[in-house]
């Protein structure tokens, strides 16, 4: 088969840090717009869902041709080979998009779609199919795309217990990444939640597969290989040398972060404690990184709240973390700015559950 495009999409802006992750999986990859394009062959796809921290699905791309009126879709979604990739036995779900096209109503285009699939190549459909057969016509090329993660990537499969705005893994990753951190060092959350930080970059340290215990929708394709995919899981996890910290106030979230780190594999080199911002000390390790995603006041009345807490963890990780680098996530400039932290240049902000978060990173405090 011939080499095709691959898609990992990403939040939007976060397409330079995962440009940069999958370079350093071995690729050539061209950032573009929410994500970014490799090419490859159908491994390459399971290998991404597996290894991948910061996508958050990959899509296949298996074809694309012009169109100028329904019938014409029609008539080339019937000659589609997509027998090749589609069982028979197991249905499909069609979504469809149109833009700046001839075609401009999607609803009309997947009805097309969709009776190709069933009268001409014997499929069967399904609203709450495993695989996804995605149509986008834009500027009158229509590109059919499998998306061939099926649940989010940041369903790893062992955060079962979360608090309220839980960190996505796929952000979490990316945020450590930008913030240097490579598998080496200690790293601190003070505000852990359910663990999400502290949990990421002990997986990052330990050499483990973020998709090692979960299934996907590519596992029920007619190009999938059960026997060479069993084979890419065999990887063997280390044993880090650094310890992973997490602490937070509430006693649920410790209990939450515990459960699932030792769900994920490694409550044995993670700690979480109980304490407040003004315990805060560090670890007997030399300085790695502090990242922390604290409240962030959405609601009114909350910010003024919040400005003392900001101001705290700035002075606490100013006066006792010397070395370290320091990672903020917020949506909210001026309360970053609360914490007097000499921030390096601000990078994009990240569309992120209806809000922009941003990043606020130092160089090791002084």
């Amino acid at each position: 088969m011939e080499p095709f495009e691959i898609f990992a999409v990403c939040a939007p802006g976060l397409e330079t840090a995962l440009t940069d992750e999958l370079r350093a999986l071995g690729y050539a990859p061209v950032a573009g717009a929410g994500g970014v394009t490799i090419t490859g062959l159908w491994p390459d796809v399971w290998r991404l869902n597996l290894w991948s921290r910061g996508a958050a699905r990959v899509l296949a791309r298996i074809g694309a041709f012009r169109v100028m009126h329904i019938a014409q879709l029609d008539k080339r979604a019937r000659k589609f080979p997509f027998s090749d990739i589609l069982r028979p036995d197991l249905p499909v779900r069609v979504e469809v998009s149109c833009t700046k096209s001839r075609i401009y109503h999607a609803g009309a285009a997947k009805q097309r779609i969709e009776t190709a699939l069933t009268e001409t190549h014997g499929m069967t459909l399904a609203d709450d199919a495993l695989v996804t057969l995605k149509a986008r016509i834009e500027d009158d090329l229509c590109t059919f795309s499998i998306d061939t993660s099926g649940e989010p990537l940041h369903k790893r499969g062992h955060k079962l217990q979360v608090g309220k705005a839980p960190m996505r893994e796929t952000l979490a990753a990316l945020f450590l990444r930008q913030c240097g951190y490579d598998g080496q060092g200690a790293v601190v959350d003070p505000m852990c939640g359910s663990g999400t930080f502290v949990i990421e970059a002990a997986e990052i340290a330990a050499g483990l597969a973020p998709g090692r215990d979960r299934a996907f929708a590519f596992e029920h394709l007619a190009t999938f290989d059960a026997a060479a995919w069993t084979a890419m899981k065999q990887a063997q996890p280390i044993v880090p040398l650094s310890i992973f910290f997490g602490s937070d106030r509430d006693d649920g979230a410790i209990r939450m972060s515990i459960a699932n780190a030792q769900r994920a594999g490694v409550g044995a080199f993670t700690t979480f404690t109980r304490a407040a911002i003004s315990d805060l000390t560090p670890p007997d390790t030399p300085p790695g990184l502090v990242i922390v995603n604290p409240p962030y006041g959405a609601r009114i009345g909350e910010r003024k709240l919040l400005f003392s807490l900001y101001g705290a963890l700035g002075k606490v990780l100013a006066e006792r973390f010397t070395g370290w680098r320091v990672g903020i996530v917020t949506s909210d400039a001026g309360l970053a700015k609360a914490t007097a932290l000499p921030f390096l240049p601000a990078l994009h902000p990240v569309q992120h559950g209806g809000l922009r978060i941003s990043l606020h990173r130092t160089a090791p405090l002084r």
